[in-house]
């Protein structure tokens, strides 16, 4: 590319030419890959004259040109070039920067140059720098064409000797004056590229690591050079003890960080195979960023004798006056002061720019400004501050304010459109309020919008990006065409333009009107004698004619019409050409918002709904559920889609993407096939800007499912085809949503006569009913009580998981035996005003959270703490407390042991009530629990009512337990068929639930809206969650297919895939119970035993590089578990019967017969797991059978090492339950290895507890038993023995991604499946995507251990066509942190009953927060193990893991360190009840630690031990032994 006679006439080609010379590979963003951007042009240019790289090795050494669309996520393309030690740039326009955030920070401590044209054009907004500049990256502004080209220079030359981003910023409007420029020679840049630096980047791969498979992958670093001048070296360089310049520029964590970067010829100790240069890599300071810039820009000052520096200057240095420009055209304002005369305000000013704008240099900038200037204005051109005082303003702030002191006012300013001719009147009002004795802030100074860019934008078609937009984008591609877009008060999304659906309506008209006009113009052509095409043009032309109407025929007519033109050349098609989008059936679409449901916009959409128009509408309704009542206290929306109804010739649906994204892609399809207009409204609720999505998962699900936002649709052209016109969609509310409905019309009515109390009687009157059914209630059980004799007791309970209602009524059927007048009912049932005339009355609670009521008892609290009224001066009372003193360990929580309990017994005292007895308080740590309290506290109960010694009291019946209830169900019937007839709940009994379990299936409740639907006085949101039998977790596609339909047709539209290797479907309602089990074994598989106390899912290694060997070891999951199969003929009566078979009747019941387990089965569930070494992807010391498969001397399976007594479950404060790891029982056959599983199995089944379900799993019998007793016994009951144990070893109990090929030729991939939720989201869709694959694969689908998937036996020749539909939905994505990749999560909220915080929601969320301080300090690749659960009952394996956080209360969890990595040794307890804010400040620090200080080949937990940060755990039995403590919490 020769530069002597090149003219460089736009800096966006100045940009692009140094971007190619300087790089292995650009990615070019683009309007569309078609459109060229004012980069591309340039790029392709070069690249198709194969013009060579100063750079490139390889054939030509032409840099690669990757076009990507802007809205394509395109800094991912990064990602995969520049860890393979191929140099790459960016060229792009602004709109890309704010969503990729997430990627800069990820790429910051990459050389990757991104050079950025601001938009929009004329007038660009400058926000989008500022919203990044704490990503890490180092920020260079141009102002000019020449400095365009320099600064590009210096970017690529920074980028190489830093190892940092750098992003290179330009107002490409601000130069369009400028004279072309000459190129810069290449010998110049070539030199101050440093080529050695750049071949020493090039070199330094990566190799894989056991984490990712070897998949192209491999991430490359750079030595950071000494900074050159002429050669010569500037500095010493001595990074690892360089100074900050001064405080002001000290580089925050994102912007100094660590490189990451290392060289692969040296190999100090590390775990990572991407081994660092030092054993503590030096951290890149804000002064190591300016001496490599200042020694670049001193070489191009030799080179060709321009000047620059980190800020510029220019006026006097006498100035006492100055402006800081942050914004387009400083040079207009230069050019002002540099013109200005005596007489102007602003004479003798000077003014500064940033040339180097991070890192923020305050020292130079100090340096910079004279010290005679006394006040500064600082013009910011940002448009959307986030807050009250701009960015730039701030820097200022704080960098003068510290140094010499000369600044005396800082006055900032909104700096907006200044045309050349009004310069001089704006510089006069900064300066009159900057000289004012008080200045004010904030000032604006020109219009704040600028020149309408019409290259840029189109009338009304801005596009409200949203979930639902996008959809609209997915479902119809190029065919919408989006009319206008209207920003809700509450919605949280940019703001695009507010325009009526008037405006709106007009619009598709105008389209409409104009594709008309196009099918006449094309008519008239066709129809013309002559014929001024070639080829086949006017054919197809008159074939779109005739099918213009033929619905979606037309599209594809149209593609072949616009091909045909494109080609064709003619005068008359290059016109045609202009109006191709017009060729499609376009699906017409206006967007607004909640804002059309009130009377404002009413009008507009009765226009639309009236015309009868084809139009549709997407109306988004952001008003968050908790919040709707003071959204909307005085006037009340209306119902766009009843009254749309209302029209009979509108198609209606009501959507929520958050609720089910399948029937809003359903409702959007037949909005556009319906003749007429449509209105789809669609719920998405924001409180603010950057509402979490689990926030808005929240809202959504109370507004659905209490009837607040109903799905449904309504189509009137149904009729027509003999089918209903209205569709429910929300299954859960159907019942209490048509009574809801009926009630509804009632009131209609009422608020019609009386239009002033609509509002207050809609509100009210579901608050009144309930007050008046607590009323009915009390009254009818006190007539009951009326012929009683004895005192009267009132024992009101609140409930968290049980136990206090179950002491309450214990406590109110031993009053009543004693004569006493007994009421029990929860506090929230009480009415409050019916306190002071009670007698006597007791109180007993639990305690919930952070010492907070449980939710049954917050009513009852909230009434009386404040009360100022209640008179309880002839009313006796007590309270009971339930608690665990050890539960809130550190001091200062002490205060939430049984704080409900204290607060009730001191407000009711304070309002004169006398107590019975005093305050009891139940102790979990106690022997006996909450019982050793309660049995002392409930005695002084019956003294004070005198009725202690009363003779004669019955027996009192002990309660049913579930060995009661196993042994009582028949061989596991029970009443479940009754249960599942019954359709007055949607519930089952108590005992069916534990039943169910042993079917497959629990129940379960939504606990997002169980408070809100127990505040609407309807039953919890019950459904069912269906757990798969599937032995060694292996599925052929036809089965996964299966699966997708159940879970979408079935259940909540997910399925989850588990720690134990096989699927889980929830959210399946009563009614779709059955037919979910019948679908399930139509697929060949089955559900029976896959929950209980029974043998469940029995789990096999993955291992997909030894396929054969694999099958062996798989076959034994199998055998295993048909083996060990309970043998009751109920599951097939209860699920697969078909109710017209023969029932049963009485006399004739079924005599069944459990050969193994007896009528009462197991004390406790039964885990059995094979791992095959070196991978224990199953974590085989977690089991209550670990079976590690033993490869004999021909490469082919002989038997198992097998351990015994492994367990996860515990419970929190409760020493006497611990989590245990396996003890080696021996060596057995293949042969043997089920009969030795069976007899294990049935010493458990006649030597566990089964008292105490706590002390009943397989881990407390051998430590009861000891191990060698245990042995001796199953060896007794077996006849045979066990042979000593082989050898054996493992590695990891991690999955290993990416592509793998087997011994025989066949290929894996394993997907990373976060927390192994498969579903679909508007961003990522991976569940469709699944099923695309599913639909051509060949082979099968393996389930892991780690909640993963592997698409396993691949061919060669079926790999293109796979990789292709991987790629389309992006499940080819590998580029996690190590971390991520290797963590995992158990369900939780919302559904798990036993979940006290978040775990699947929340894990990848903090992951999210620790990744850039992985990256900072070279962990990135590193494999941590961590994992998280919502209570310890551990089914994610948590007390194995290196670091895991146990929920404790929601928000709060117990943090564990020192597991295994290869799974075989347990944590231990570091921290207790920690919050988020406190896991970062502890895991931050140790990472960095463990960076810095690890030996060769160091995992974290090992290190964790080594360093002494916390003690080893050798047994369960130890596990709660020398548990870290922090002191300072206890002083």
């Amino acid at each position: 590319m020769a530069s002597s006679s090149i003219q460089i006439r736009t800096p966006e080609e100045a940009v692009a030419r140094i971007a190619y010379l300087a790089s292995d590979v650009v990615i070019s963003v683009q309007p569309t890959l078609k459109d060229d951007s004012a980069f591309s042009t340039h790029l392709n240019r070069y690249a198709g004259r194969k013009d060579p790289s100063l750079i490139c090795k390889g054939d030509g050494a032409v840099p690669e040109i990757q076009s990507v669309r802007h809205n394509n996520d395109p800094l991912l393309s990064v990602f995969a070039p520049i860890r393979s030690g191929r140099l790459t740039s960016v060229t792009t326009t602004s709109n890309v920067l704010l969503p990729s955030i997430a990627h800069l920070y990820k790429l910051a401590n990459y050389p990757v140059v991104i050079h950025v044209s601001l938009h929009p054009a004329q007038f660009p907004d400058y926000s989008a720098i500022t919203a990044i500049r704490n990503s890490g990256w180092t920020f260079l502004q141009s102002e000019s064409l020449q400095e365009a080209q320099d600064m590009a220079i210096t970017s690529h030359a920074l980028a190489v000797q830093s190892g940092k981003g750098v992003i290179h910023y330009f107002d490409p409007g601000s130069c369009s004056l400028d004279k072309p420029i000459a190129a810069e020679d290449a010998s110049i840049v070539r030199e101050l590229l440093t080529i050695g630096d750049v071949r020493r980047f090039q070199a330094a791969l990566i190799p894989s690591s056991t984490l990712y498979a070897d998949d192209g992958m491999a991430a490359v670093a750079s030595n950071r050079s000494e900074p050159l001048i002429n050669g010569a070296s500037a500095t010493s360089n001595s990074l690892a003890d360089s100074t900050i310049l001064d405080t002001t520029s000290k580089a925050t964590p994102s912007e100094g960080s660590s490189a990451s970067q290392h060289s692969s010829s040296s190999a100090p100790p590390s775990v990572s195979s991407a081994t660092t240069l030092d054993d503590a890599p030096p951290v890149v300071t804000s002064e190591d960023i300016y001496k490599y810039v200042t020694a670049i820009w001193a070489q191009l000052k030799v080179l060709s004798g321009r000047e620059y520096s980190p800020f510029e200057w220019s006026g006097p240095r006498s100035a006492d006056k100055a402006i800081f420009v942050f914004g387009s055209d400083a040079g207009l304002f230069a050019e002002a002061l540099d013109a200005a005369r005596s007489s102007d305000i602003y004479a003798k000013s000077g003014m500064l720019t940033a040339r180097l704008y991070r890192p923020w240099l305050g020292a130079k900038l100090i340096e910079a400004i004279p010290k005679s200037v006394k006040r500064i204005a600082v013009l910011e051109q940002v448009s959307r501050k986030t807050t009250k005082w701009g960015p730039l303003l701030i820097d200022v702030l704080t960098s003068v304010k510290s140094g010499f002191g000369g600044v005396e006012h800082i006055v900032g300013y909104q700096l907006g459109y200044i045309a050349p001719e009004t310069i001089s009147q704006a510089l006069k009002g900064v300066f009159q309020n900057l000289t004012s004795p008080k200045p004010l802030q904030n000032l604006e100074v020109g219009k704040k919008d600028g020149p309408a860019d019409v290259a840029s934008f189109r009338l009304g078609e801005p596009k409200l990006e949203t979930a639902y937009t996008k959809i609209l984008d997915q479902l119809f591609g190029n065919r919408v065409y989006i009319a206008n877009a209207l920003k809700s008060s509450n919605a949280g999304v940019a703001a695009t333009v507010a325009s009526s659906p008037e405006f709106g309506f007009g619009s598709l008209l105008a389209r409409k009107e104009n594709r008309q006009r196009l099918v006449k113009e094309v008519k008239n052509i066709v129809a013309s004698p002559r014929n001024p095409f070639v080829s086949q043009t006017k054919h197809w032309l008159t074939k779109w004619v005739e099918t213009i109407n033929s619905g979606l025929k037309v599209d594809d007519v149209a593609e072949e019409v616009v091909s045909r033109l494109e080609r064709d050349g003619t005068s008359v098609a290059q016109g045609l050409l202009e109006k191709k989008g017009l060729f499609r059936k376009e699906s017409l679409w206006l967007v607004g918002s909640d804002a059309w449901s009130y009377d404002l916009g009413n009008s507009g959409v009765h226009h639309v709904l009236a015309s009868g128009e084809n139009v549709n509408m997407l109306i988004i309704d952001s008003t968050p559920y908790s919040e709707r009542a003071a959204a909307d206290a005085s006037r009340r929306k209306k119902d766009i889609g009843l009254y749309a109804m209302n029209f009979g010739n509108a198609y209606v649906a009501s959507t929520a993407v958050y609720s089910s994204y399948t029937q809003v892609l359903q409702a959007m399809l037949e909005a556009d096939q319906f003749d007429g207009p449509s209105v789809v409204l669609a719920y998405l609720p924001y409180f603010g800007e950057h509402e979490s999505p689990l926030t808005v998962l929240q809202e959504t699900k109370k507004a659905v499912d209490v009837g607040y936002w109903p799905l449904y649709r309504w189509n009137p052209q149904n009729e027509t085809k003999g089918e209903p016109n209205f569709s429910l969609d929300s299954e859960l509310v159907k019942k209490e949503l048509k009574e809801f409905l009926a009630r509804d019309n009632h009131l209609t009515q009422l608020m019609q006569k009386e239009p002033a109390f609509a509002a207050n009687l809609a509100q009210d009157f579901g608050t009144e009913v309930r007050a008046q059914q607590k009323r009915k209630a009390r009254d009818a059980y006190m007539q009951l009580l009326e012929g009683l004799f004895g005192a009267p007791l009132t024992v009101l309970y609140a409930s968290d998981n049980g136990n206090a209602q179950s002491v309450a009524k214990r406590l109110g059927t031993r009053g009543r035996a004693r004569g006493l007048k007994t009421t029990v009912m929860a506090m929230e049932d009480y009415p409050v005003e019916d306190l002071p005339t009670e007698e006597n009355i007791v109180l007993v609670t639990a305690t919930a959270g952070q010492g907070e009521f449980p939710q049954n008892g917050k009513p009852f609290w909230d009434a009386i703490k404040d009360n100022t009224e209640l008179d309880l001066a002839s009313v006796n009372y007590s309270v009971f407390g339930l608690g665990d003193k050890h539960y809130w360990p550190r001091k200062q929580d002490k205060v939430y042991y049984n704080k409900p309990a204290k607060d009730l017994d001191k407000v009711l005292a304070n309002f004169g009530a006398k107590r019975l007895a005093d305050i009891g308080l139940g102790d979990d740590q106690d022997p006996d629990g909450y019982q050793t309290g309660y049995a002392e506290w409930e005695p002084k109960i019956w003294s004070a009512l005198g009725v202690a010694n009363v003779e004669g009291l019955p027996e009192e019946p002990p309660p049913i337990t579930n060995e009661d209830i196993k042994l009582a169900s028949n061989y596991l019937r029970g009443t479940i068929v009754e249960g599942l007839n019954d359709h007055t709940t949607g519930a089952i009994s108590a005992s069916d639930s534990q039943l169910t379990k042993f079917h497959g299936t629990y129940m379960q409740d939504d606990r997002d809206v169980r408070d809100e639907r127990k505040a609407q006085g309807l039953e919890p949101a019950y459904s069912f969650m269906i757990r798969c039998r599937l032995p060694g977790g292996v599925a052929t596609p036809k089965q996964w297919i299966q699966m997708d339909d159940i879970s979408t047709q079935l259940g909540n539209e997910t399925m989850k895939l588990t720690t134990r290797q096989t699927f889980q479907f929830h959210g399946i309602v009563k009614g779709k119970l059955k037919p979910a089990m019948q679908a399930i074994n139509r697929s060949l598989m089955t559900t029976i035993a896959a929950c209980g106390d029974v043998n469940r899912n029995v789990m096999c290694s993955s291992l997909p590089t030894q396929s054969q060997y694999q099958k062996e070891v798989f076959a034994y999951s199998k055998i295993i578990s048909d083996h060990l199969l309970p043998s009751t003929t109920a599951y097939h009566e209860i699920w697969l019967q078909d109710d017209k078979e023969k029932k049963q009747i009485a006399g004739d019941a079924v005599q069944d017969f459990e050969p193994l387990y007896g009528p009462t089965y197991l004390p406790r569930k039964f885990k059995i797991t094979i791992a095959i070494p070196p991978h224990n992807d199953t974590d085989v010391y977690a089991h209550d059978v670990g079976l590690i498969a033993i490869k004999g001397n021909d490469g082919h399976l002989v038997g198992f090492n097998l351990l015994a007594g492994g367990g996860m479950g515990a419970t929190h404060n409760n020493k006497k339950t611990y989590p245990q790891t396996g003890r080696m029982m021996g060596y057995v056959s293949k042969e043997k290895v089920h009969i030795a599983c069976e007899k294990i199995m049935l010493v458990q089944r006649d030597h566990g507890d089964r008292k105490n379900r706590k002390h009943a799993r397989l881990k407390y019998t051998i430590d009861d038993l000891t191990v060698d007793g245990f042995r001796s016994k199953v060896e007794a009951l077996w006849g045979d023995a066990f042979e000593p144990a082989r050898p054996f070893h493992f590695k990891s109990n991690i999955d290993t991604f990416g592509w793998l090929k087997d011994e025989t030729g066949l290929n894996h991939f394993t997907f990373f499946i976060e927390n192994g939720r498969i579903e679909d989201t508007t961003d990522f869709q991976m569940k469709t995507g699944l099923r695309e694959i599913a639909k051509v694969h060949k082979g099968e689908f393996r389930l892991t251990g780690n909640q993963h998937l592997i698409l396993s036996n691949v061919a060669d020749e079926d790999m293109p066509q796979l990789k292709e539909l991987m790629k389309q939905y992006k499940l080819d994505n590998l580029q996690f942190s190590g971390l991520r990749l290797s963590s995992s999560s158990c369900v939780a909220f919302p559904t798990c009953g036993l979940a006290m915080a978040e775990s699947e929601r929340y894990l990848p969320v903090l992951i999210s927060k620790l990744e850039a301080c992985l990256e900072e300090n070279g962990l990135r690749r590193e494999s941590i193990v961590m994992r998280m659960t919502g209570c310890p009952n551990g089914c994610a394996r948590p007390w194995l893991a290196e670091v895991a956080f146990v929920g404790k209360a929601f928000g709060a969890y117990n943090m564990y360190l020192g597991g295994g990595y290869h799974g075989q040794r347990l944590n231990k307890l570091y921290r207790s009840s920690i919050k988020e804010d406190e896991i970062l400040a502890i895991m931050k620090p140790l990472l960095k630690r463990y960076a810095l200080e690890r030996e060769e080949g160091e995992h974290f937990g090992d290190f964790c031990i080594r360093k002494d940060v916390i003690k080893k755990t050798t047994d369960g039995q130890n596990f709660h032994d020398d548990v870290a403590e922090e002191e300072s919490d206890e002083e």
